[in-house]
C-alpha cells in the first residue's frame, strides 16, 4: 500500500464505528468513512475533544455539529522533502474539506518525476478539484492545464496557487466536462507529456448526463490517451470506487497505453497511516504508468 508518512499538518489519529478522527492543522474533525467497518475500538481520548463532527442525514447529505471551526484555515505539506506546499481547508456540507490527504503519496511521486525529467513537462490534470496535484506539478516546474466541471473548485484551486506564490505560473484553468474537453483537444492537436486523472465514482453532467465510473472509464481512457505527446512521461489514474480494485485500474491503464507507448504500470491501494494503531486505512486505489 502507498501511504505518505511525511504529513505534519494532517493526522489520522484513530478510526472506528464508521468514522475517522482527524487533525487538520490544529483542528480536530470527526468525519464518516464507509471503509471503517470495525466497531467499538475508539482508543484515542481525542474522540471527546473534536472541534467539529460531521453527521449524515437520512434524507441525504449531512451537516457539521459542535463546530468550533473557522470558515477556512491553511495547512502545509513538504513536497519532495524540499518545499512546503500550502493548501486552504474549507469544510463543506458534503463532509469534504477541500483536500484529499491520501493523495500526497502521488504528489511526491510525480513531483520527483517532473523535477528529474530534464525537460519541460506539460501536464493535463483532469477532474482536478481544488488543485493539490496542480500545485505539486507547478512547484516542480511543469506547465499545467487544470480541468474541472465545478467553478467553485476551480476558484479554490486558483486560491491554492496564489497561496504558494504561483499566480504567474504557466497554468491554464478550464471549467468544462473532462471528456468533451479532451475530444476538443484531440481536434485542436494539443498534446500533453503527462496526465493525471481523478474521476468521481458517480456524477451528473450539466445537461443531466449520468456518470458512472465503472461504465465510463474504459472509453474515457482511450480518448484521453490520444492527447498524450509522442514522448510522454507518466499517466496517473485514481479510483475511489469500491468495485474497482488497484489491480483493475492498473490493468485498464496498461491495456490502453502499453501497446503504443511501452513503459510499465504499477498499481496499489493508497492509504492513511493511523497514529493510534500503527495501521494504514485504505482510502482508494492508484495506477501509475511511466515511460521506460
Amino acid at each position: 500500500m502507498w501511504a505518505e508518512k511525511n504529513w505534519q499538518d494532517y493526522e489520522l489519529i484513530d478510526c472506528s464505528d464508521g468514522e475517522r478522527l482527524e487533525r487538520w492543522g490544529k483542528y480536530i474533525l470527526i468525519r464518516p468513512d464507509p471503509q471503517v467497518i470495525w466497531k467499538g475500538i475508539k482508543r484515542s481520548p481525542m474522540w471527546k475533544k473534536a472541534d467539529a463532527v460531521y453527521s449524515r442525514s437520512r434524507s441525504g447529505g449531512g451537516s457539521w455539529s459542535e463546530s468550533r471551526l473557522p470558515q477556512e484555515w491553511k495547512i502545509s505539506f513538504p513536497l519532495g522533502n524540499e518545499k512546503a506546499a500550502r493548501f486552504i481547508i474549507k469544510p463543506t456540507g458534503f463532509k469534504h474539506t477541500g483536500l484529499f490527504p491520501e493523495q500526497a503519496t502521488n504528489w511526491n511521486w510525480f513531483y520527483n518525476l517532473i523535477k528529474n525529467s530534464g525537460r519541460k513537462i506539460k501536464v493535463l490534470n483532469l477532474f482536478a478539484y481544488t488543485g493539490g496535484a496542480t500545485v505539486a506539478c507547478a512547484m516542480a516546474g511543469a506547465e499545467v492545464c487544470h480541468v474541472d466541471a465545478s467553478k467553485g473548485m476551480v476558484a479554490q484551486a486558483k486560491q491554492n496557487m496564489a497561496l504558494n506564490g504561483l499566480t504567474d505560473a504557466p497554468v491554464r484553468y478550464i471549467v468544462d466536462d473532462c471528456k468533451k474537453f479532451c475530444e476538443r483537444e484531440i481536434r485542436r492537436g494539443n498534446r500533453y507529456d503527462a496526465i493525471i486523472m481523478d474521476p468521481p465514482s458517480y456524477g451528473r453532467g450539466p445537461n443531466g448526463e449520468v456518470w458512472k465510473l465503472e461504465e465510463s472509464i474504459s472509453e474515457l481512457l482511450k480518448i484521453t490517451a490520444q492527447v498524450l505527446s509522442d514522448n510522454p512521461l507518466f499517466f496517473l489514474l485514481n479510483s475511489y470506487t469500491t468495485g474497482l480494485s488497484a489491480a483493475t485500474v492498473g490493468y485498464l491503464l496498461d491495456t490502453v497505453l502499453k501497446d503504443k507507448f511501452g513503459g510499465h504500470t504499477e498499481s496499489e491501494e493508497i492509504g492513511l497511516c493511523v497514529t493510534q494503531t500503527g495501521g494504514v486505512l485504505p482510502s482508494g486505489a492508484s495506477a501509475r504508468w511511466v515511460a521506460d
